[in-house]
């Protein structure tokens, strides 16, 4: 009988390792003071490591964790007021919630996530940077979870902005605002959204603010609104 020669069977390369984190940029020493630099720096490594590996964020971002991630979320920090209860809805890995926290301590903030291996990483980071004083999780979706009754309600890469005020204004105090980062199509998203803003009684103030203009090379556009009833 023939003998037919073996195939090595193919075997499985190792994933590759994620990118190394790069050093902090300069800006980030112009517009952060040392501690609160010190501690977005611990949690950008942690983001760099354990958050690529378990699928938080794409290998791909982690060079540009900085510019594109960590900054533009501290700068949003300036239209937060000093002990104010911030609700991040949709925050991911803690975008921009967490880092709000670490890096401005006067804060309360509630981090809203519907995906449980999201929320088992935000209590890692929590515990990791002893948060839990001033810091918590509401699992579920914004539209599924408790009114947060917040002073400010964030959010980051969501939904376009006419579907994420209907999902946020709920969730702010009467006199509470919303704050969603956005991009250049700001000012677009919020003339579109001004239908639902107006049934909060948020669109007789509505904005695009940009933050950050001192200290990043590019600034930062949120879209702002109060909600009035």
């Amino acid at each position: 009988m023939p003998q037919h020669p073996r195939h090595a069977s193919a075997s499985t390369p190792p994933p590759e390792p994620p990118p190394p984190f790069p050093a902090a940029p300069p800006e980030a020493a112009r517009g952060l003071a040392p501690d609160a630099l010190a501690r977005l720096d611990a949690y950008g490594r942690e983001l760099a490591t354990g958050g690529v590996i378990r699928g938080l964020i794409g290998p791909r971002e982690v060079p540009r964790l900085w510019d594109r991630h960590l900054l533009n979320c501290a700068a949003l920090a300036e239209l937060i007021k000093p002990g104010e209860l911030v609700a991040d809805i949709g925050t991911g890995a803690g975008l921009p919630g967490l880092v709000l926290a670490l890096t401005r301590p006067d804060l309360r903030v509630i981090l809203v996530e519907p995906l449980q291996r999201r929320c088992d990483f935000l209590a890692e980071m929590i515990k990791r940077f002893d948060l839990g004083k001033r810091v918590s999780i509401r699992r579920g979706k914004a539209n599924a979870v408790p009114p947060c009754q917040a002073d400010v309600v964030t959010s980051r890469a969501v939904a376009a902005l006419d579907e994420l005020a209907a999902w946020s204004l709920p969730h702010a105090r009467v006199g509470g605002r919303l704050l969603a980062l956005k991009g250049q199509r700001a000012a677009e998203e919020l003339a579109a959204a001004l239908p639902v803003l107006a049934r909060w009684g948020a669109d007789t103030d509505a904005g695009v603010e940009a933050c950050g203009a001192a200290w990043l090379e590019s600034p930062v556009l949120v879209v702002r609104a109060t909600r009035r009833r």
